[in-house]
């Protein structure tokens, strides 16, 4: 153990003689008090990362394949643009959140934030289709240190009844990020400007990301056990937290038997075929949606991008209610389920129905509410199910990872020589929706069976007690999954 470890474990041992008067009102005080220092800025920073990588959806609109791609008739160059930001931010994901453990989550968070503002800046420079591919490589890689650190670093500080919550604010501003990248797009595509819009477009998009990013450095919390933003007793009560029914880290370290436990879990790659499944239906909503609403004759180009707004606000609203309704019940695959066979429906409208364009729009509000509400409790059930903080930081971007291909997948399925109909898009979007409910299914099924079989063998645990994970991780027969 480091010298740094040493003081952390020392510090934390002679906060034990502290005394909270109230722990109950305590606790508020300090869950309000975290709550107005993390999800600020972490949300913001995930709303701006979400512009940047979906951004080309707009993009597209405003002229960007007639000055950049040599008009690309087949959309093919788009479809590769597209998916290059998924090919780095699928293969650095792991390495990096394990990586994370070792710094500060203040330092990586926020450095990740100016990388990847200024490779979204530089996107506005680019002149040519080699120009745009590197940029969006290069904006997968910083990204990729930024979305599975901060599930992460929310369970440092949040129990398992709250992290679905705060997870929901903070993905929620993905379907903020559609919305709000709707009306930028509209209000540029409406604007006297002199570069091009699509180059103002990312300009708007990314510098306001690096100025986040600094500002993340200086604000943010630390790690709960030698952060200075809590006190002694707030310390304390902080990592009493976030020991209930499983069991922290103390410092910067790694617990490399957890590694290679997270490579040899079964669910966590049923767990990737759940992500595979919503991220192709998420990775091609944002980058085709304002494409396949053109095609419903709503009208102008600057219309349709207004027209995106709904189907992500409402999406954002029915996410934050579903996971504190996940919160307050523990329970999170019977609401996966739901999810995906909701989205699953969507799409079989937009198969079913091709001439009545409201029927097909309100087929749009299916899609994206589906998606982004299933997206959300994917990430918050594994967070507590993986047991331990290192299975934790590699299990969670592994799934994320295989997850992530689907990304890639739904960037090729909506060519402009198949619309308006996309049949192809949307009858395998729309079976992957209804793969994943199935999958979540079996996994809900699964924990449900382990937990009683664990009752049988070893009793039941009281609710909420520090359980040793340090050594099994999930394994430990004290511990009990949420399904």
């Amino acid at each position: 153990m480091s010298l740094q470890q040493d003081g952390v474990a020392n510090q934390a041992n002679s906060d034990d003689s502290l005394v909270l008067l109230d722990p109950g009102t305590e606790e508020k005080r300090l869950l309000r008090k975290l709550d107005a220092r993390i999800l600020p800025l972490t949300c913001t920073l995930y709303l701006f990362a979400y512009l940047d990588r979906t951004n080309l959806g707009n993009a597209r609109l405003q002229g960007l394949p007639e000055d950049a791609l040599g008009g690309d008739p087949t959309g093919a160059l788009f479809d590769w643009v597209n998916a290059a930001f998924y090919i780095t931010y699928i293969l650095f994901q792991v390495p990096w959140t394990v990586l994370s453990k070792y710094h500060s989550p203040r330092l990586w968070i926020g450095g990740s934030a100016i990388l990847w503002g200024l490779c979204s800046t530089l996107m506005s420079t680019a002149n040519n289709f080699p120009q745009l591919l590197v940029a969006r490589l290069a904006l997968g890689v910083c990204e990729a240190a930024f979305g599975p650190s901060v599930v992460l670093y929310f369970s440092f500080y949040y129990t398992k009844t709250e992290y679905g919550t705060r997870v929901a604010y903070w993905f929620g501003f993905a379907a903020v990020a559609g919305a709000f990248g709707g009306l930028l797009a509209y209000g540029i595509q409406n604007a006297e400007v002199i570069i091009a819009h699509w180059r103002l477009l990312f300009l708007l998009e990314g510098l306001p990301t690096v100025l986040l990013g600094m500002l993340c450095i200086f604000i943010l919390p630390g790690r709960p056990e030698s952060t200075k933003f809590l006190t002694p007793a707030e310390r304390k009560l902080a990592i009493e937290r976030i020991n209930r029914g499983t069991s922290s880290d103390t410092g910067a370290t790694v617990n490399y038997a957890h590694v290679v436990a997270a490579f040899l879990d079964w669910r966590v790659y049923v767990a990737g075929i759940i992500y595979f499944g919503l991220n192709c239906a998420l990775g091609s909503l944002s980058a085709f949606l304002p494409t396949i609403i053109s095609t419903m004759g709503f009208g102008s180009v600057a219309l349709c991008q207004l027209m995106v707004v709904p189907p992500y606000a409402v999406a954002g609203l029915a996410l934050v209610i579903f996971s504190y309704l996940s919160d307050k019940t523990r329970t999170r695959g019977l609401f996966i389920v739901a999810g995906c066979t909701f989205g699953g429906i969507g799409y079989l409208i937009l198969l079913g129905v091709t001439h009545n364009q409201h029927v097909r729009y309100f087929s749009t509000f299916c899609v994206a509410i589906g998606t982004y509400v299933s997206i959300a409790l994917v990430l918050a059930w594994f967070t507590h199910n993986l047991g331990s903080e290192t299975k934790r930081a590699t299990g969670m971007p592994l799934f994320g990872a295989i997850g992530q291909c689907g990304s890639i997948l739904g960037s090729h399925l909506y060519p402009l020589t198949e619309g308006p109909a996309y049949r192809r898009g949307f009858g395998t979007s729309g079976s992957l929706m209804f793969l994943a409910a199935i999958c979540a299914l079996v996994l809900s099924a699964s924990y449900r069976w382990e937990n009683r079989r664990r009752d049988d063998l070893y009793g039941e645990p009281e609710l909420d007690e520090r359980v040793d994970t340090s050594v099994l991780a999930d394994k430990a027969p004290s511990f009990r999954y949420i399904p």
